[in-house]
């Protein structure tokens, strides 16, 4: 069954999702229900038809939901630190999220935008430390879900992603990501080891 929603815009770009559209076993409805959609990954399953002694497969496709487990409880990490006032970050990243939050910038960001800088910055300033708490074991999940995907990768590479719909803003995610990277790295200069060239 086909549905129709006539306005598919529910909830602010600059808020975090308050509310949305159902999901059930048939897809998509027009029932708005409140909280954000928990992260879920949608897995074909081909109808196999029997055709005499061959079997041949049926073009409709069924699905099955599963949760993407490990990205609802970074989301949730993540929640909890911005609530928190983002502790254990250095000041020029503290300096960068207040500025990057400010409600009167000439153009605010989206939550989106937000939300991805502030969950690689979690993962690479916060999440490693004592503080985190469950932080350490996200970073595990992490270096097992890469190892897992790039199985031949020779050497290992560790990486974080941020995944973005077309239109939300990566270009400006990852000017800012350079900005937060370079303008960390000059202010935090003295705190890191000396090398000899």
């Amino acid at each position: 069954m086909t549905v129709t929603i006539e306005n598919p815009i529910i909830n602010s770009p600059f808020e975090e999702p308050a509310r949305h559209f159902h999901f059930n076993d048939d897809g998509i409805t027009n029932t708005i229900v409140p909280g954000r959609r928990k992260s879920v990954y949608f897995v074909p399953i081909p109808k196999p038809k029997t055709k005499g002694k061959t079997l041949a497969l049926d073009l409709g496709v069924e699905t099955k939901t599963e949760e993407n487990k490990l990205i609802n409880d970074i989301r949730t990490r993540v929640a909890v630190w911005r609530a928190g006032g983002y502790l254990g970050v250095t000041t020029m990243t503290r300096r960068l999220l207040d500025d990057w939050r400010r409600p009167d910038r000439e153009r605010r960001l989206f939550f989106c935008q937000i939300e991805a800088l502030e969950t690689l910055i979690y993962l690479t300033e916060v999440a490693h430390s004592k503080d985190a708490n469950q932080g350490t074991h996200l970073l595990g999940r992490l270096e097992a879900a890469n190892r897992t995907a790039t199985p031949s990768a020779r050497p290992y590479l560790s990486r974080l992603a941020a995944k973005m719909t077309t239109g939300s803003g990566k270009t400006v995610v990852m000017a800012m990501l350079i900005a937060w990277q370079t303008l960390n790295k000059q202010a935090n200069s003295t705190l890191l080891p000396s090398k000899n060239l």
